[in-house]
């Protein structure tokens, strides 16, 4: 027999499906020219603003509330009532500030105002029509800062540009971040913790499912929906590839200096809980004080984040069952077409934002400072790696040596190892043979502040989001770099529409094969080079490589 509070219960859901489905036949009348567009979603009615004839919608629950399920999967947001103000950026989530000893105008992932909340579980939406039919391809972005920090609440993510040149729908999102999405408890809590150290993975998860249920009322066409995201951001498109519970979600993936090659093993990330358990003064006994706001605030979780901790995916049988790219590319996406990019000097920006003294380094310096990676450098010699670069590169100061290297054996190579991978795998797997795999070089180097920066790390962000003159302050604007902003915007949206980047826009981009190993070197005039930089790939192939933090 059923009881009345199921009763009830049902009631409620019938009621809110009611309301819901009402709410789409209203909203279907209610694109008017000069109004802001309302859009009917599976939880309720979202009004959003127009933005140079793009319609923007932020700040969209995807997921409740993570205060109410701390280290728990997230679930979808309660159905609301009447019409939600969708135009303001949702918070990000917790973390502690970032600083920058070496801070300057050149900021690119600096986010406007940003307020962190459990209830961070937002996205954005821009797109040019409503309810239409066009079936626009859907570019969904990953921010990027590690597994720790950062947030998608940024200019250099604004899809305005992207929506203008090529009719895609542009989503961006924020999700659960350090150990409020990726602290490992099953070992020490038991299964009620069980998915604890991939929540925040499967809140990017629910994310794709909220496209794949929403998006054709913005829109956009749920069957093609590329994933892409820069450094940590590229990390968890990478881990979302081998993730089962992803499979269908999405149709291409671009990663951009982000690779995990690795995850984290059980025994790593327990470890690592440990010490924030014992940082919080808890117990196995009084864990469960960790799920309750009322006993453990936010602010203190907050304050227990330590960057010498690593957070991110960790192998729990579970969401993440296998190592993402070990020993070889996930077969669960061999079939998806993937573009996998850096820049030719990642740690101008990576390393050197940290450490303003490492642009005016001495040659008798360079080898202390080389040393401090020795974990990344195996049997090689300090000595021999510099006299290699002075060989290679006779023009190059010391500072120049130690970013070109630290950018090789550092940013460089887990992408190689995914590209190398990729390429190799099984003839069977993906469809006409060989991998669906195109690689880039960002070289295009920034003249801000004289050209300090060269072509660091994010670099591509503002290119690819067609966003060169938006964010200045990164590219120094100009025609040059507007030029190369369109080439590359209309590459990545031509690989969204098609699962191919060539266009008519740039040279033929052949796939990626360890024969050749082609390479799109993005520059003032962009040219396909063959085995860019194979001095560097084969000195460093001698080294087993280490996912840093795993």
């Amino acid at each position: 027999m059923l009881s009345r509070r199921r009763v009830l219960q049902g009631a409620a859901l019938v009621a809110a499906g009611s309301a819901i489905r009402a709410a789409h036949g209203w909203a279907q009348n209610q694109l008017v020219a000069g109004q802001a567009p309302v859009a009917a979603t599976n939880s309720g009615l979202v009004r959003g603003f127009i933005d140079e004839d793009v319609l923007v919608f932020k700040g969209i629950p995807y997921g409740d509330d993570t205060a109410k399920r701390r280290f728990q999967p997230p679930v979808r947001p309660a159905p609301w009532v009447g019409i939600r103000d969708a135009v303001a950026f949702g918070p990000q989530s917790p973390q502690q500030p970032r600083t920058r000893k070496n801070r300057s105008t050149f900021s690119p992932l600096d986010e406007i105002s940003p307020v962190s909340s459990e209830d961070c579980l937002h996205l954005n939406v821009w797109t040019a029509g409503l309810r239409d039919n066009r079936k626009r391809p859907v570019m969904v972005y990953v921010h990027g800062s590690g597994y720790t920090s950062g947030s998608s609440n940024g200019p250099i993510y604004n899809g305005v540009r992207l929506v203008k040149r090529g009719d895609v729908v542009v989503v961006t999102l924020n999700h659960r971040l350090n150990l409020f999405g990726y602290l490992y408890l099953k070992e020490l809590g038991g299964p009620e913790f069980a998915d604890s150290g991939n929540v925040g993975q499967l809140d990017l998860v629910l994310a794709l499912e909220w496209v794949r249920d929403n998006i054709a009322e913005f829109g956009g066409d749920p069957r093609r929906v590329l994933i892409f995201g820069q450094g940590g951001g590229g990390a968890k498109c990478a881990t979302l590839m081998a993730m089962p519970k992803a499979k269908g979600l999405f149709h291409r993936v671009a990663t951009m200096s982000g690779s995990q090659i690795t995850v984290a093993s059980p025994e790593r990330a327990t470890a690592t809980a440990k010490l924030v358990l014992a940082g919080l003064g808890l117990t196995r006994a009084n864990m469960a004080n960790l799920k309750d706001p009322a006993k453990l605030s936010m602010e203190k979780l907050v304050a227990s984040i330590h960057t010498s901790n690593y957070f991110g995916p960790v192998r729990d049988a579970r969401s993440v069952p296998r190592d993402p790219f070990a020993p070889g590319a996930p077969s669960l996406s061999a079939n998806i077409p993937m573009i996998l990019g850096t820049t030719h000097d990642e740690t101008r920006l990576s390393i050197g934002e940290t450490d303003a003294s490492l642009f005016t380094l001495q040659w008798e310096q360079l080898p202390t400072h080389l040393e401090k990676y020795r974990p990344l450098l195996g049997d090689l010699k300090t000595d021999e790696i510099i006299a290699l670069y002075r060989e290679w590169y006779p023009s190059y100061s010391a500072s120049d040596v130690f970013f070109a290297a630290t950018t090789a054996f550092q940013a460089w190579r887990g992408s190689l190892i995914e590209s190398e991978r990729r390429a190799t795998q099984p003839r069977g797997a993906v469809r006409s043979g060989g991998g669906l795999t195109w690689v880039y070089e960002f070289d295009w180097k920034s003249p801000v502040e004289h050209g300090k920066w060269g072509a660091s790390r994010s670099m591509d962000l503002p290119f690819l989001f067609d966003n060169a003159q938006l964010t200045a302050s990164m590219t120094g604007g100009g025609l040059v770099a507007e030029q190369l902003a369109g080439q590359m915007a209309a590459s990545l949206i031509t690989f969204a529409d098609t699962g191919d980047p060539n266009n008519a826009a740039i040279p033929k981009w052949p796939r990626y094969d360890l024969t050749q190993r082609a390479t799109l070197c993005w520059n003032r005039t962009s040219e396909v080079k063959n085995d860019p930089r194979s001095n560097e790939r084969k000195l460093f192939a001698s080294v087993a490589y280490v996912q840093p933090g795993t």
